[in-house]
């Protein structure tokens, strides 16, 4: 059998693990209740498309615009409510706060991730941008910290987004009377329906947006033509406004420093570009070759971010400037007819109820649908990460448990703020630049590496607007900085959690044999193999003699014919899973196999459980006792991956293989 195997593998031999429970547990037959195994289905994975849903082999993607549909349908959709939030924020300069963002957009979101989209094609993002240039815990925790305020992001889209719908149908004259003043109400049960979506399956995502967002930007432009042509007829509205303007803020330098203030409050309005990279695995793409097929969905992406931020900044420009002119200040107070639903109150007044209503029904179906949209991003979200850092539970791989655990947050979320739209955009804007902000260093941090100097000080110039709104925002408004760091540490606490309680898996996801490791462990294949943890980095004869004696004398092994020394190196703890490399050689007349991994006791378990795999027989494993504290070594193991390693060697070994005549054996002196 070794010199087939030999034969086989001239360099290495590798051996895959598709799953801990597959390789080495008895087999299990379907175990559970009905319920149980519904949520844990993987149905909704597979309609959910993206970096971690099942994918149709026959899926060409689809057309760049209509990918934007679905990305946009949250940034379009703040039309809603931004010109009411920007009025209510900036009153009369509500137009040149506008205009302020989008610069801002235009100038530097925009370049930003039409730089990060050419930097992540696979849908990453710039959390992943950020990872790569930070390296071990760093990159795990601010990720984590990262995740914390993404989340905020998507969770506060959901919460705001059904507030602002339910506001929308509560404020339509022909809703009956027996659903006003339920707008809490009605908002919890917009939450609930977008959970009930997501639990029964979500299909045709984009063909649903493509619809959606076609018609509200069709009635939106419909309101603004007709807006326009009022401000037209009537100019004494536009000399009013300007009167008014002059006469509260005749100081020109005041207003601008005033305008500088106030953006950041409006900053929400630069919603979606983060969005519009994550879905950049939908786009279609053509080229005969991976390579090509990457550098086209760059472009494409680059058409989708470039052409949703131009449609939202003439739209956002021309609604802010009638919003502005033609609704009075007081009824964007809290209370008032346009308070969060400007241009619906223009539709009503200027184009009649009926044309109003279906206004206020696009604008509830789309407001939904954003929160839908979040959703599928926290869906992607999760476990593009937490899985991978060993820092999710193992039902956080299913989609419904995480819909039940996200729809739960949301009407916490939306219980705490009453459904209050204006209460809410202060927690949104802040996820929104946090997203921005990181980024932005992401790309100037990579502008830097690549030692490109123009561009480093563009986009070191952007990324100092960003953290100047972000601060601004925060010390503003710090409920979103205070329900951010709830999300934060409910990450870090779950995820270390479940670090700790996931720890004991095997955590490997291949073993590569070299020739000599093969030689040594299949040299004698019906005699057990006898493995002696050694320090790594001791290549001294005399000490692997010491070793080797002191085992003699506490086992007995003297007459044991096959003896091999095993070093493990631990090369990045911060790893989950990670691949077993094992190499062999010599010492004298001492056999010795050297590995690397990311946690010694697992590795060690591993290989163990291999070598009696490939040999057919029990070997047995001889380990140290661990000095000093137990917690001070479980915690030194969680974080660096050495520590206790007799005792969570046995105990991997233990939950791996329940047989006891199975499993290796374990010698601790």
């Amino acid at each position: 059998m070794g010199s087939q195997l030999l034969n086989q593998q001239p360099k290495f031999a590798v051996r895959t693990h598709n799953s801990d429970a597959d390789l080495h547990s008895a087999p299990q037959g379907r175990s559970g209740s009905s319920l149980k195994n519904w949520l844990m289905g993987a149905e909704l994975t597979a309609q959910i498309q993206g970096p971690h849903g099942k994918k149709n082999p026959e899926q060409s993607g689809h057309p760049w615009w209509q990918v934007m549909c679905l990305s946009g349908v949250d940034y379009f959709s703040t039309l809603g409510y931004q010109p009411a939030i920007a009025a209510v924020a900036a009153g009369l300069l509500s137009p040149a706060v506008t205009l302020v963002l989008v610069g801002v957009t235009l100038l530097g979101a925009l370049p930003i991730y039409r730089r990060v989209a050419a930097e992540s094609s696979a849908g990453a993002g710039s959390i992943h941008m950020l990872e790569k240039l930070l390296s071990r815990w760093s990159a795990k925790i601010f990720v984590l910290v990262l995740l914390g305020f993404t989340t905020t992001d998507f969770m506060i889209t959901m919460t705001l987004s059904a507030a602002d719908a339910a506001a929308h149908l509560e404020a339509n004259p022909f809703v009956p009377t027996l659903m006003r003043g339920h707008h809490l109400l009605i908002t919890l049960v917009l939450l609930g329906l977008l959970a009930a979506v997501f639990l029964r399956g979500f299909k045709e995502a984009i063909g649903v947006s493509v619809v959606l967002v076609g018609v509200f930007l069709g009635v939106n432009i419909v309101v603004l033509v007709a807006a326009l042509l009022r401000v037209f007829s009537r100019p004494i509205v536009v000399g009013d406004w300007w009167t008014a303007l002059t006469t509260s803020h005749g100081n020109v330098w005041l207003a601008v420093g005033l305008v500088v203030l106030v953006f950041p409050k409006i900053a929400l309005g630069m919603s979606g570009f983060e969005t519009g990279v994550v879905v950049m695995p939908q786009i279609r793409t053509k080229g005969a070759s991976a390579v090509l097929k990457t550098a086209d969905r760059v472009r494409s992406t680059q058409k989708l971010l470039t052409c949703a931020a131009l449609i939202m900044s003439v739209l956002l420009l021309l609604s802010s400037f009638v919003t502005t002119l033609l609704i009075p200040q007081e009824q964007f107070q809290e209370g008032g007819a346009s308070n969060g639903r400007a241009l619906a109150y223009l539709a009503h007044a200027l184009l009649g109820e009926g044309f109003g209503t279906f206004y206020d029904v696009s604008t509830i179906a789309i407001l939904w649908f954003a929160g839908a949209s979040a959703m599928s991003g926290l869906l992607n979200l999760v476990p593009r990460y937490l899985p991978r850092y060993g820092m999710a539970p193992e039902w956080a791989r299913a989609s419904r448990p995480l819909v039940l655990v996200f729809s739960a947050t949301a009407l916490l979320i939306t219980l705490i703020f009453n459904a209050n739209v204006d209460a809410q955009s202060g927690a949104y804007a802040t996820g929104v630049l946090v997203l921005m902000t990181s980024a932005a260093i992401a790309v100037t941090l990579s502008a830097r590496k690549k030692k490109q100097p123009y561009a480093l000080v563009f986009y070191a110039a952007i990324a100092l607007v960003f953290i100047y709104t972000t601060v601004a925002n925060i010390v503003e408004r710090p409920e979103g900085l205070k329900i951010s760091s709830f999300f934060i540490l409910a990450i870090l606490v779950v995820s270390f959690v479940s670090r700790a309680l996931r720890s004991y898996e095997l955590r490997i996801d291949s073993v590569h044999f070299d020739r000599q490791a093969l030689e040594f462990i299949l040299e004698k294949p019906d005699v057990p193999v006898h493995v002696i943890a050694h320090r790594p980095d001791n290549f001294n004869l005399a000490d692997y003699m010491e070793k080797r004696g002191r085992e003699e004398w506490a086992h007995h092994i003297g007459d044991v014919e096959n003896v091999i020394f095993l070093e493990i190196a631990v090369l990045d703890p911060s790893n989950f899973g990670s691949e077993l490399t094992v190499r062999g050689l010599t010492v004298g007349n001492q056999k010795v196999l050297c590995a690397s991994g990311a946690a010694i006791a697992n590795n060690i378990a591993s290989l163990a459980l291999e070598i009696r795999d490939m040999t057919g027989t029990v070997p047995h494993i001889y380990l140290d006792w661990a000095a000093g504290s137990p917690f001070k070594n479980f915690l030194a193991y969680l974080f660096f991956g050495q520590g206790q390693v007799a005792a969570t060697t046995h105990e991997v070994l233990r939950r791996a293989e329940p047989r006891l005549l199975r499993r290796p054996v374990v010698h601790v002196s």
